[in-house]
């Protein structure tokens, strides 16, 4: 009994030392991972500035890109988590008929964090105040993507002297979150854990060995240094998730926006009719997103009847991202919106909803 009593004693000890030198294994490789991944970013960042400049709101730097000539100037809002690198198939088109600039909101891209909540209210005011440090001043097309849209409202509540028109790409509803499925809802909140585990496969570096900080979608070859610059930095899920906190409190304040008269609106909207993924996220089913893609297309057209002069084109065949999915459709439609808003010719809504 003694003898074996030293062998389960000898055994635990050395199970122990292999699980400190596992620990210490992993600490090591996992600080080697997060200095290459720092490294790493220096280097991109410095051989890959970005176009545009830097200006100074609210003692933070914040980046802008402004490109083209030409009034009214469009004014580019990405979606959560998104910075003016979405837009990278969008603003050179537009750019050949009138100033197009795009920015990167606080801890984003090329901006710095900024302190305190990041709601549509001081979203919108930081860029207020970064257009004007820029000398960009109205009249402004404001163009948001997805929760940019709810930031753009934000924007022409505070400012309605400055907006001449308005354009939704996909864009967030101040309702949408009280009336989609239950269960849509709360991939938002199961979504928490993924993204703090995103977060820390980029911090230990895991996310540079495997390559996915070296992807660049098809169409951005030409930006790939800046895409390369711009991946893995475990701050700016910081800045998404700051902005994903205090979404509810977004969509509070913009509750109330609207209508607008008649300031022109030009809606682009995700094809309904899409297929549905291969894969659901669980557990979410088929029935319940397909009955989330009716209620998101009942709100597109919501967002249309907000003017009298709002019209809604539908991309066919394009998913959420229609920036990057369809961007003929944008780039035709918009440059044409921009004359109608130059001349005042924008034609009255007449409710019917243009497929291209």
């Amino acid at each position: 009994m003694e003898r074996r009593l030293q062998q389960g004693r000898h055994g635990w000890r050395t199970l122990r030392r292999i699980g400190r030198v596992t620990l210490v294994l992993l600490l090591v490789l996992g600080t080697a991972g997060a200095v290459w991944n720092v490294l790493a970013i220096r280097h991109y960042r410095k051989a890959f500035p970005p176009p545009g400049k830097l200006f100074t709101v609210n003692g933070n730097q914040m980046h802008l890109y402004c490109s083209g000539a030409g009034s009214p100037t469009v004014v580019l809002e990405s979606g959560l988590g998104d910075d003016f690198l979405t837009w990278g198939k969008v603003q050179p088109a537009l750019s050949l008929a009138t100033r197009v600039c795009s920015y990167d909101r606080a801890g984003l891209g090329w901006s710095e964090p900024q302190s305190g909540p990041r709601d549509a209210t001081p979203i919108a005011s930081q860029l207020h105040e970064l257009l004007q440090q820029a000398q960009v001043k109205g009249p402004l097309l404001l163009m948001g993507h997805s929760a940019g849209g709810i930031y753009i409202r934000a924007y022409a509540s505070r400012y309605p002297h400055e907006v001449a028109g308005l354009v939704f790409v996909d864009a967030s509803s101040p309702t949408q979150d009280s009336v989609m499925p239950a269960n849509l809802r709360a991939l938002d909140e199961r979504g928490g854990l993924q993204v703090s585990l995103m977060k820390a496969l980029m911090w230990l570096g895991v996310d540079r060995v495997l390559g996915v900080c070296d992807q660049v979608p098809p169409g951005f070859e030409a930006q790939a240094g800046l895409l390369k610059a711009d991946a893995c930095i475990p701050a700016q899920v910081d800045a998404y998730q700051g902005e994903q906190a205090d979404w509810s409190a977004s969509l509070l304040e913009t509750a109330q926006t609207g209508p607008y008269g008649d300031l022109p609106i030009l809606v682009f909207s995700r094809d309904p009719n899409a297929s549905l993924p291969s894969q659901l996220p669980a557990p979410v089913t088929a029935a319940e997103l397909r009955q989330g893609m009716l209620i998101w297309d009942g709100l597109q057209q919501q967002l249309a009847q907000l003017s009298t002069h709002g019209q809604r084109i539908i991309a066919k065949g394009s998913g959420h991202y229609i920036q990057l999915d369809r961007p003929d459709v944008l780039n035709r439609a918009v440059a044409i919106f921009i004359q109608q808003v130059r001349k005042g010719s924008v034609l009255v809504s007449d409710g019917r909803v243009q497929v291209e």
